[in-house]
């Protein structure tokens, strides 16, 4: 909004001409989220108590787990909230790569919404049923696929994937692209809200990979350092910038009530919604193996519960993990939950610089 309505004015106040800049907008799109976060943050959480909106601890958790029942959940919402509101203040609104990630995010956060409705509020365990939310996801992935082949005009660009540390090296997926972006949308998804189990994990170790694709963005969509670093150029994809920041702003605004002991959960609200839109973000810069190494976290969540259900229907009922998802394992191996939790932040830094190194390496 901030950017249709002063640019246009930058030639009677040459001091409004810094909208034009997308490191200026990105900038205060994080302040504007931090800033929602920290001043709504306080009262989302007395609400929520006071709607008796808290979290209902599953049984065969780890044991100690049970004294965070009844922690406000759901806060999803203001992590939504703190998303799109920047970016509807400080992005260029007609860009179509901008509207496609706030699609995503609404999209697989009115999911999570349903499904934690269901849930705490109408008190069904298991939510959404698990089919019923995978068509919502497949929806969303065949929706977003469907646009880019037939609705951008970008050639074979656009059913195309980078190879991260290969200069010029193009995966052409022909008529597999489509498929390939619902697994992507709904394999992120599902990996972000497997994730969040442990307070601060999930929201920290996204807004590390929002940093890293929100700089991949920028490169870009600039012309000059794509072609310095030997990026594929995407002009429209530097207008990311701005949302991406707006994703970490929000996230670590969040992650202020969110820290050990937390206040508040984001639920699936908040988790399918961030995965949606990192998996939608990662599409569009066509940086979808990229997303295996900077998101590699969230990856190792994921494979640690296909493996053992793989495991365990094989040997005939053992298990080769402690317990899945991943964190567990090592909650049950002695480790804190702060430990699990600063300790996969850190190999999720090692993993953001290895993913940004392959943009000079290739």
């Amino acid at each position: 909004m901030f950017y249709h309505l002063l640019y246009p004015l930058h030639n009677a106040w040459s001091a409004l001409n810094v909208f034009k800049y997308i490191s200026f907008r990105a900038s205060y799109a994080a302040i504007t989220a931090l800033l929602i976060s920290f001043l709504f943050g306080g009262w989302v959480i007395r609400r929520l108590e006071k709607l008796q909106i808290g979290e209902t601890i599953r049984s065969d958790g780890p044991a100690h787990h049970q004294a965070k029942s009844g922690t406000p959940t759901m806060g999803g919402v203001l992590v939504l909230t703190a998303c799109v509101v920047p970016t509807l203040l400080w992005a260029d609104l007609t860009n179509h790569y901008v509207q496609l990630a706030l699609l995503g995010t609404v999209w697989m956060g009115i999911i999570g919404f349903i499904d934690d409705y269901l849930k705490v509020v109408k008190k069904r365990p298991k939510g959404m049923i698990g089919r019923f939310k995978l068509v919502g996801q497949v929806s969303y992935g065949l929706l977003l696929g469907t646009i880019l082949v037939y609705g951008s005009g970008g050639g074979d660009l656009v059913t195309s994937s980078t190879v991260p540390f290969i200069k010029d090296a193009l995966v052409p997926w022909g008529w597999l692209y489509i498929p390939l972006v619902i697994c992507v949308v709904t394999g992120t998804s599902n990996a972000v809200n497997l994730a969040d189990g442990l307070d601060g994990l999930a929201i920290g170790l996204s807004s590390l990979a929002f940093v890293g694709f929100g700089a991949i963005a920028y490169l870009s969509g600039h012309a000059g350092f794509a072609a310095y670093l030997n990026l594929v150029p995407i002009p429209e994809a530097g207008e990311l910038a701005v949302y991406c920041a707006a994703v970490v702003g929000a996230g670590l605004g969040f992650l202020w009530f969110n820290a050990h002991p937390a206040r508040i959960f984001m639920g699936d609200t908040g988790s399918l919604a961030l995965g949606g839109a990192l998996g939608t973000v990662a599409i569009l810069v066509k940086r979808e193996f990229l997303l295996v190494i900077i998101g590699g976290m969230f990856v190792a969540e994921a494979l640690s519960v296909m493996i053992q259900v793989f495991y365990y229907r094989r040997s005939g009922g053992k298990r080769l993990f402690r317990m899945a998802p991943l964190h567990h394992h090592f909650e049950l191996g002695g480790w804190s939950e702060t430990q699990v939790v600063v300790r996969f932040w850190i190999i999720g830094i090692l993993l953001l610089v290895v993913g940004m190194s392959s943009l000079k390496l290739q």
